[in-house]
């Protein structure tokens, strides 16, 4: 199974660390998820390897002969993705700017019917645990509806070095049980759901809505 793991900061450098505090995070799931789990591929998905135009305009909206090298590389790296792990910082209560930027560039279609895993963190005592509330609608909305434990991590320049291992003072053994508990729920959905999606397709169920907005709306009903 093919597990992409999505760093929500496109910032060089995270105060009270001269590094980037997300990228630690990120890489810290990557190496839990790889020791962990045999059957899993992991990649690491950096914002500041996937250049974007200035001007938005989602995957979807360009003809297919003339998607950009970066957006088509990616579209076919999710919809070949059996779940997804998020990884954001905390902006006014919410997921990263950086991260929705990257994720709104492409359809709910290529996410659907698979697993994702909610990792937030700060430099702070709250681990981004607020930004994660506003992270469940979305992912929900993607059609990556996901598992119900969470990771926060307060403090995280504390917890990880810059290459995802745990700082020596850390109790690396309950932190590597609460990573698990929600590490392990998303391989059991994205087991469950890969198996289910081989054995019927889910849009001869229901049908992508990709046409227009209108096709999302509820019938006329008659005036009174």
């Amino acid at each position: 199974m093919k597990v992409l793991v999505f760093l929500g900061s496109v910032r060089d450098s995270t105060p009270p660390s001269p590094a980037r505090l997300g990228e630690r995070v990120a890489l810290a799931c990557v190496k839990h998820l790889e020791e962990h789990f045999t059957d899993l591929t992991v990649e690491l998905i950096d914002p500041l390897d996937c250049p974007l135009d200035t001007i938005f305009k989602p995957h979807f909206s360009y003809h297919q002969s003339k998607v950009p090298e970066p957006l088509g590389t990616l579209a076919t790296k999710i919809a070949q993705a059996d779940a997804y792990v998020m990884v954001s910082p905390e902006y006014n209560h919410s997921m990263s700017p950086a991260l929705a930027n990257l994720l709104n560039h492409f359809g709910a279609s290529l996410f659907s019917y698979k697993p994702s895993a909610i990792v937030t963190y700060s430099a702070g005592q709250w681990g981004g645990a607020r930004a994660a509330v506003n992270m469940r609608t979305y992912l929900a909305e993607l059609g990556c509806l996901p598992v119900s434990a969470m990771i926060h991590i307060p403090k995280a320049q504390t917890v990880f070095q810059q290459n995802g291992d745990f700082i020596a003072e850390q109790d690396s053994e309950q932190w590597q049980g609460y990573l698990g508990r929600t590490f392990k729920q998303l391989w059991w959905w994205a087991a469950a759901t890969k198996q289910q999606r081989e054995t019927f397709d889910p849009r001869k169920l229901v049908e992508d809505l990709k046409r227009d907005p209108s096709q999302r709306n509820a019938p006329n009903t008659p005036s009174s």
